[in-house]
């Protein structure tokens, strides 16, 4: 903003002070009246521009403090589970252990039936005549509950009904997870 627009700010304020309103006449009060509202507008963008420039400042300081936080929790929360862990391999009923400020929460997962080629499986269903788990594409819902885990040679694989392993298909291992609470 320039010495002129500062000039006709200060007009504007005086203007307002006034209990006496002002009224466009003629093209000199509506040229006057452009001239305050360009420094407004000035004014306003300045303001929006400082603006801009702090919340970005601000935006970078609390990416940074909230880096050390995340690293932090992360780490209390990794020693949480394996703590955790240590008590469930002793105790296999310690599925939550609470305290006065948090609890940690274990979920265990049986091993599942999983699509890792969801084309390869829907080939598989179309050859065999599976026509009850077909829609427009594969009704997997469906499907996964008809297919069964069987191991072979060591091996662990998925067969449909009729006993043929199902091509696209793996198996995901039992696992478990761990929540914290606080």
């Amino acid at each position: 903003m320039n010495s002129l627009q500062q000039i006709e700010l200060m007009e504007v304020e005086e203007i307002q002070a006034q209990e006496t309103k002002f009224e466009i006449t003629d093209l000199n009060s509506l040229n006057w009246a452009f001239r305050k509202l360009s420094a407004l507008k000035s004014k306003e963008k300045e303001i929006k521009q400082v603006a801009d420039v702090e919340r970005e400042r601000i935006a970078q300081w609390e990416r940074g403090e909230l880096s050390t936080i995340s690293s932090s929790v992360e780490f209390f929360e990794n020693m949480i589970s394996v703590y955790h862990a240590n008590q469930l391999a002793q105790d296999p009923k310690a599925k939550t252990i609470s305290t006065p400020y948090g609890k940690s929460k274990s979920r265990k997962t049986k091993e599942a039936p999983d699509k890792a080629n969801e084309e390869a499986i829907l080939q598989h269903v179309i050859e065999n005549g599976m026509d009850d788990y077909i829609k427009n594409s594969l009704k997997w819902a469906d499907f996964k509950k008809a297919v069964k885990i069987v191991e072979i040679s060591g091996e662990k694989v998925v067969v449909d009904e009729n006993g043929a392993i199902v091509p696209g298909m793996t198996v995901k291992p039992e696992s478990i997870s761990y929540a914290v609470e606080v």
